[in-house]
C-alpha cells in the first residue's frame, strides 16, 4: 500500500508528491488525491520515476482523451503514439524540430480550437546546467488585477494568432507559410472559468494579438501590461529538472516557458504527452477554415517542421 506525500513546492503553484511509483498500477484512491493536488497546486512534480513512453501514456490517459501525434509527421515514440519526442538530439539524422519549443510564455495550443488540457512531461537527460521550466499562476494574476480591470476583461475575447510564436520566422518562408495556413487565428475569453474549479483565469499570453472589438493598437498595451503582470515572480514557479522527473501542469490556469540558458551541445530529452481540451474556441474569419496538411499539398519535410511546432 502506497503512501503518497503531497508538499508545495513554491508559494504561487506548485507540490511535490512522493511516495509512489508510476510504473506500477496507480490505485482509485491514490489517483484521486494527485488528481485533487493536481487542481489545487496547477504543476505537480514526482521524481525518480523510470517510466517507458507505454506508462506515461497509460497514466497521462487518466486524466482525459490524449492528443495522437502519429498523423502530424512530427517524431513520437515508437512505442505509442500518444509521446512525442521533445528533444535536441538529432533524429533521423537531421536536427530535431523540437529543439528550442516553447521558448517563450504560453499555454499549450491556445492558437488552436481546443488548446490542450494538461500536458505531462518526463525528463529522460538534461543538461549539466539550465533548461529549466518557468510557470505562473493565472487565477493569482487574473485575481491581483483592480475590480474595474477584472470587469473589463470578464466582457472581452482575444485574438490568439500562432504568427506570434517565438522563433517562427527562423523556419523558413516554406514551413511559415504551412504553419499560419493550418492555424488561422482564432478567439477565446480572455478570462476562462476553470471547469473544475469554478476559478477565474486570465487567458492571455505572447500569442494574443489584440481583442475582439479593439484594434490592434488598442490592444498592444494591455497584451503587454497583462502578460507582464502575469509572470511577475510573485506568480511564478521555476523548475530545475532531474532525470526522472515527471512534471505535469494544467493549461487552463497557467502559462509557462521553456527556457532556452543551456548549451545546446549537450541533450535535453523528454517524453510528451498532451491532453486535448475540453474547451473549444472559434475562428476569427469563419472561412478560413483550418486545413490538414497532405503529401500532395506539402512536402513531407515541411510538414514534420510545421507539426513540431504544436505547444
Amino acid at each position: 500500500m502506497t503512501t503518497i506525500s503531497i508538499q508545495r513546492v513554491g508559494y504561487a503553484l506548485g507540490a511535490r508528491v512522493t511516495g509512489i511509483d508510476l510504473s506500477q498500477p496507480v490505485s482509485e484512491a491514490d489517483f484521486a488525491r494527485i488528481h485533487d493536488a493536481w487542481l489545487e497546486h496547477q504543476v505537480l512534480v514526482i521524481a525518480d520515476q523510470r517510466l517507458g513512453p507505454r506508462e506515461l501514456a497509460a497514466f497521462s490517459a487518466r486524466f482525459g482523451e490524449l492528443d495522437d501525434f502519429s498523423n502530424q509527421s512530427v517524431h513520437h515514440a515508437a512505442e505509442d503514439r500518444h509521446v512525442m519526442l521533445l528533444t535536441n538530439r538529432p533524429q533521423d539524422g537531421k536536427p530535431s524540430k523540437t529543439f528550442n519549443a516553447g521558448q517563450n510564455w504560453h499555454t499549450d495550443q491556445s492558437y488552436s480550437l481546443r488548446p490542450s488540457k494538461g500536458t505531462f512531461v518526463h525528463c529522460l537527460e538534461k543538461p549539466s546546467v539550465g533548461g529549466d521550466t518557468l510557470f505562473a499562476n493565472m487565477y493569482l494574476a487574473y485575481e491581483s488585477l483592480s475590480p474595474k480591470m477584472r470587469e473589463f476583461l470578464d466582457g472581452l475575447e482575444a485574438v490568439h494568432d500562432a504568427s506570434l510564436i517565438e522563433g517562427l520566422e527562423k523556419r523558413g518562408p516554406e514551413v511559415v507559410a504551412e504553419f499560419k495556413r493550418l492555424n488561422p487565428p482564432v478567439i477565446h475569453p480572455a478570462v476562462r472559468v476553470h471547469p473544475d474549479t469554478g476559478r477565474r483565469a486570465l487567458y492571455v499570453n505572447e500569442r494574443v494579438r489584440q481583442f475582439v472589438g479593439l484594434t490592434e493598437a488598442e490592444s498592444k498595451p494591455l497584451v503587454q501590461f497583462l502578460c507582464q503582470h502575469s509572470v511577475s515572480p510573485r506568480f511564478s514557479y521555476r523548475h530545475y529538472w532531474s532525470v526522472g522527473d515527471l512534471v505535469f501542469w494544467d493549461n487552463r490556469c497557467l502559462v509557462h516557458m521553456a527556457v532556452g540558458d543551456y548549451d545546446p551541445s549537450e541533450i535535453r530529452h523528454m517524453l510528451r504527452c498532451s491532453g486535448l481540451g475540453d474547451h473549444y474556441g472559434r475562428l476569427r474569419d469563419p472561412a478560413a477554415q483550418p486545413a490538414t496538411a497532405t503529401p500532395g499539398a506539402t512536402a513531407a519535410s515541411v510538414q514534420a517542421q510545421v507539426a513540431a511546432l504544436r505547444d
